[in-house]
């Protein structure tokens, strides 16, 4: 069985909810991932309503549980009844919805409230030591939530004009928290809080390019999927590697345990596969 996944979703569309690319990215890559997928969103009214086609605001009111569910097929649930015990990991994917419903930066920046479900989830997933997987804008809750955590929202530079919010780090830097320069390709994780984050949409890059950078963020490009290995025992009694966001392969496990054929540790095992880095750094777990 994979990895069991937590998606939670702030709306449908850019301007005013869950950016509907990062959030196909984010269940495609999942999918291919072969996670276990249930999605979430708060029952709340949005905090405004935009015309997409003009973007201008909507004289109406919009329900964000309702309007997410477009984006989850009517396969969602009320944010309130998520059961961190029964997920692995969660993902936030980023939208004005993420800093305008999920949370009020949109209006108060650093000095944001977060929603009550979203804040709590959020800690029972911290406190869980599970991992917490944030694209785009979404880095700001964790930001917000953990001091001294380490995200990334890009650049703190608009270099070449593809980072038109990197003031975005500076307020993430006055929150207490460190920002970690990243291009759009990239993402960063913070080992000590198990938070995975890329800048998605924050940059303005081509479509594919987004779609990748979720990837490393998801699947462990560029070193995140080394430093989130976690251990879990089989039932046979012996030890296997697992992702904690989706997954190695069995395939990977079987190797291991070929390779070792019983005997030495976890590390060696990996060494022998040509994986250089592992999560724990010292572990020392026997094979059997």
């Amino acid at each position: 069985m994979g990895k069991r996944v937590a998606v939670v979703l702030a709306g449908c569309g850019v301007f005013d909810g869950s950016e509907i690319h990062e959030a196909s990215a984010v269940l495609v890559h999942l999918s291919r991932g072969g996670a276990e997928v249930k999605i979430f969103a708060p029952n709340i009214e949005q905090r405004d309503v935009v015309n997409h086609l003009k973007g201008s605001p909507a004289d109406e009111k919009r329900n964000v549980l309702v309007e997410s569910a477009r984006l989850a097929r009517g396969n969602i649930q009320d944010l309130a009844e998520l059961k961190v015990s029964e997920f692995d990991a969660v993902i936030f994917p980023g939208g004005f919805g993420v800093a305008k419903n999920l949370c009020s930066w949109a209006v108060d920046g650093k000095n944001c409230t977060v929603n009550e479900y979203v804040n709590s989830t959020l800690r029972a997933f911290h406190g869980a030591k599970k991992p917490i997987g944030l694209c785009c804008i979404s880095p700001v809750l964790a930001a917000k939530i953990f001091p001294g955590c380490e995200v990334t929202v890009g650049q703190d530079k608009n270099v070449d004009g593809r980072f038109p919010d990197a003031e975005t780090a500076s307020a993430i830097a006055e929150l207490g928290c460190k920002h970690i320069c990243k291009d759009v390709s990239e993402s960063h994780v913070d080992k000590a809080n198990k938070i995975v984050t890329t800048c998605a949409f924050m940059c303005k890059a081509p479509l594919h390019e987004i779609f990748d950078g979720i990837g490393t963020m998801i699947k462990g490009k560029a070193n995140t999927m080394d430093l989130t290995i976690q251990y879990l025992p089989k039932t046979s009694g012996h030890w296997c590697p697992s992702s904690p966001l989706i997954g190695i392969s069995s395939e990977l496990s079987s190797l291991c345990w070929k390779s070792s054929q019983g005997k030495g540790n976890v590390s060696q095992c990996f060494s022998r596969l040509g994986v250089n880095e592992i999560w724990p750094p010292d572990a020392s777990t026997p094979m059997h």
